[in-house]
């Protein structure tokens, strides 16, 4: 039977960010040797009112786990559990061969708030190298933990921390009547409280966070013609972009927030077109008859990288923001595509082939050295985390498609798994304004 309009706004419910009762389950398949030895001591709760129900430090365990960079003591290898510096005998975690240590406390605060307090200390040393007290909710006590990850990372490695930042991904699974069920939604970077944004019946791709992580654009198949949404998180709302005949598709958001870069079709061929969102005008960017898309600024705004097949294979080249003549940057390997710079615009981690197979690989703009990071048969959509740390990419795991993250020097690698349907496309929001 024929669908109407109408039957297709009603598939395409927007939740406006519903809460979904399943997590992503993250599985570290390979870290370093090498990584650190922490000690993060179970938070003290006796002065909170009917306890907790977030286990702090082990999230904040599990946080640092997770970046490969360190190596979680066990609790039951702790000789004692200090929750003040006055009980910290630093000689039994020296016997322990733990570098730095952590400890803190909640307790109950007025109107229902509670006061968390954390310090990290040196060892060896025998001294405090950071710690606060923040009054939260209790509801916001995950986001507190990934804020403890942040500053013990970024104390520890000079590198700012990403624990607090989010994801985007689409999921499919089939619903009750048997047809396939698309969703995009956004999780925590450890893959907990996931939220749906939209829901349709047609295929829904390309999410892509604005600058400041309060939209995302992506690309709707409903009424089975591509068109580029921007939604706003906090209130569901969202914006059709004027919706072409042909290929719309690709967004990318300008690192200013005001311009958008996409793929049309509307001239003929496919080219790079950019979307001013004050204005509302386009302008066209690339002018080809081959396929150009899959663009991506560079962080300072002033080039766009996309893949073309203008070579006769695709490969990814670059071009000025303002237009002008495209240049090459591939040319290991004959197909090279969906490319995105690292936050420090010094690399590019894109999908490769290799003997046939499709990995992420990172290529070096200065040294124009490839890198190949992963060593699956079908590995696409990378994302850098904000920090260049990590690499988001989805890939299959039998028949199923997950996704899964590596490092951006391929030593640390993990798996994030859903169970009941696929997941696909990830992109990582930008650290949080």
């Amino acid at each position: 039977m024929k669908r109407t309009m109408k039957t297709v706004l009603l598939l395409c419910t927007l939740l406006s960010f519903s809460a979904m009762s399943e997590a992503l389950r993250i599985e570290i398949t390979q870290g370093v040797s090498s990584a650190q030895p922490i000690a993060i001591v179970p938070f003290s709760t006796t002065q909170v009112a009917g306890g907790l129900a977030i286990d702090i430090a082990q999230i904040v365990s599990d946080d640092l786990a997770r970046s490969g960079r360190f190596k979680p003591l066990p609790r039951t290898d702790m000789l004692n559990k200090p929750t003040s510096a006055e009980h910290v005998n630093f000689r039994n975690w020296q016997s322990l061969g733990q570098d730095n240590l952590a400890i803190g406390r909640v307790s109950s605060a007025a109107n229902g708030m509670v006061t968390v307090q954390f310090q990290l200390f040196d060892v060896y040393r025998g001294e405090q190298l950071t710690g606060f007290s923040i009054s939260a909710n209790r509801s916001d006590l995950r986001g507190v933990a990934h804020r403890i990850s942040d500053l013990i990372y970024e104390k520890l490695t000079g590198q700012k921390g990403a624990f607090s930042t989010r994801m985007a991904y689409v999921t499919s699974k089939l619903g009750i009547n048997g047809q396939l069920e698309y969703k995009i939604q956004v999780a925590d970077a450890d893959g907990f409280g996931a939220k749906t944004i939209v829901t349709s019946s047609e295929p829904l791709m390309s999410p892509a966070w604005s600058p400041n992580g309060d939209k995302i654009s992506y690309v709707s198949y409903e009424g089975r013609r591509s068109s580029i949404y921007t939604q706003t998180l906090r209130t569901g709302q969202r914006e059709k972009l004027r919706s072409f005949k042909g290929i719309n598709g690709a967004p990318s958001w300008s690192p200013d927030g005001t311009q958008l870069a996409l793929t049309l079709s509307k001239d003929g061929s496919a080219d790079i077109y950019v979307y001013n969102v004050i204005t509302r005008s386009f302008r066209r960017l690339t002018r080809s008859y081959a396929i150009d898309t899959e663009p991506d600024w560079s962080p300072d705004g002033r080039q766009i990288i996309f893949t073309s097949d203008r070579g006769g294979k695709p490969q990814i080249y670059k071009i000025s923001a303002n237009g002008g003549q495209a240049a090459r940057l591939t040319f290991e390997g004959s197909y090279n595509a969906r490319a995105s710079y690292s936050p420090d615009g010094k690399y590019i981690t894109m999908v490769h082939r290799v003997n046939g197979q499709y990995r992420i690989a990172t290529l070096d703009l200065k040294t124009g050295f490839t890198n190949i990071l992963t060593d699956g048969k079908l590995d696409e959509s990378p994302s850098y985390a904000p920090n260049g740390s990590m690499i988001l990419y989805s890939t299959n795991d039998g028949l199923k498609s997950i996704l899964a993250a590596v490092s951006s020097d391929g030593k640390v690698r993990q798996k994030l798994r859903l169970q009941g349907g696929e997941v696909r496309e990830p992109a990582w929001s930008p650290f949080k304004q």
